[in-house]
């Protein structure tokens, strides 16, 4: 928090609030230091002053069927202020494809072929290697992934361009993380397609959320998320551990229109979800930014200012509806394997 000085606490209330809340961008801002440690093969962190700050998992290892399960699509984790443990989730727990930040689709459709590459059936993401990695008073890194098709090793379907920027987060945030991604159609006319729950670009908290706690916030008065389109920026309050954590969700103005959300699930997974038919090399780019803080979420106005400062724009500020998540059941168990009862031996 910023003390003020004695000549400022001695302006009117009003405008020393005023000149505080101008500079609290500054001094989140101040200090800040990014650079990258790799781990070969397995993770990239971005580090800041010397803290894990994110950490990309990138490996792929097909040697095994529970590392190929472990390591079939590239996502990003978030750490907690202190870098000591990651706030997003990994494999495995219910859902074990939502993981961190990720990005997919389960209904692609290339050349009259049907592919899942949200719960990456038949296929995987597969990182290639990095195209740039930079580090300073902010950092980036771009990774290059190939969308199998059908079976181990199969030619791509899709390319894509993975970029995240690190920057300085604006107060309260700890966090400020864009994503830019760049789909490319190589096999033939792609159909991107799906729904809000399986397909999009995707925020997923850690297993351990506290699914009571769990509220999210949308532009407008009377916000109906599973029936409004194109939010410019909407946002969510979840516990972990105790400690509450707030995610907003920027949406570019650039991104496909028609684009629905999925910001009402009690286990926190929430993000955008992006339809788009590509002709053959055609690419699609995707922009989002977020921003991650220790706390509740900010008002609308804090909200609407991050997302003017994001885009450029100079909109004005809304009213807001905050809702309670929603209750989710949990996912259906799946029947037991047939009981295979051994052949009398012959006599």
């Amino acid at each position: 928090m910023i003390s003020a000085p004695l000549f400022l606490r001695r302006l009117p209330a009003g405008l020393l609030a005023g000149i505080l809340t101008a500079l609290l961008p500054l001094a989140a801002s101040a200090g800040s230091d990014f650079s990258l440690k790799d781990n070969p093969g397995e993770w990239l962190d971005v580090l800041t002053n010397g803290r894990p700050l994110i950490r990309y998992m990138y490996g792929h290892d097909v040697s095994t069927k529970d590392r190929r399960t472990e390591t079939y699509k590239p996502y990003c984790h978030v750490f907690s202020a202190d870098g000591t443990t990651p706030i997003t989730k990994g494999p495995g727990g219910t859902f074990p494809h939502h993981r961190g930040i990720f990005l997919g689709w389960n209904k692609i459709t290339v050349d009259g072929k049907n592919y899942d590459r949200w719960h990456m059936v038949g296929g995987d993401q597969v990182h290639e290697k990095f195209l740039t990695q930079s580090g300073g008073n902010e950092a980036t890194f771009t990774s290059l992934i190939q969308w199998q098709g059908a079976g181990p090793g199969a030619a791509p379907i899709l390319t894509e361009e993975r970029t995240f920027t690190v920057r300085p987060a604006p107060a309260p945030a700890y966090a400020c993380i864009d994503l830019v991604s760049k789909v490319k159609a190589i096999a033939g006319p792609a159909e991107l397609d799906g729904d809000p729950e399986h397909a999009g670009l995707q925020f997923r908290p850690a297993q351990e959320v506290d699914p009571a706690e769990t509220t999210y916030v949308f532009p407008g008065a009377t916000a109906k998320p599973h029936k409004d389109m194109d939010y410019p920026w909407f946002g969510e309050s979840f516990t972990l551990a105790g400690q509450r954590y707030s995610v907003v969700y920027l949406n570019h103005p650039d991104n496909p229109r028609e684009t629905r959300i999925s910001a009402y699930r009690d286990y926190g997974r929430f993000g955008a979800f992006f339809r788009k038919t590509l002709a053959k090399d055609e690419v699609l780019t995707l922009k989002v930014r977020l921003l991650i803080s220790e706390g509740p979420l900010p008002g609308a106005e804090s909200l609407q200012s991050a997302w003017n400062t994001y885009t450029g724009r100079q909109e004005p500020v809304p009213a807001l509806t905050s809702l309670k998540a929603e209750r989710s059941a949990p996912p259906k168990p799946k029947a037991p394997a047939a009981t295979t009862v051994p052949a009398a031996p012959a006599k």
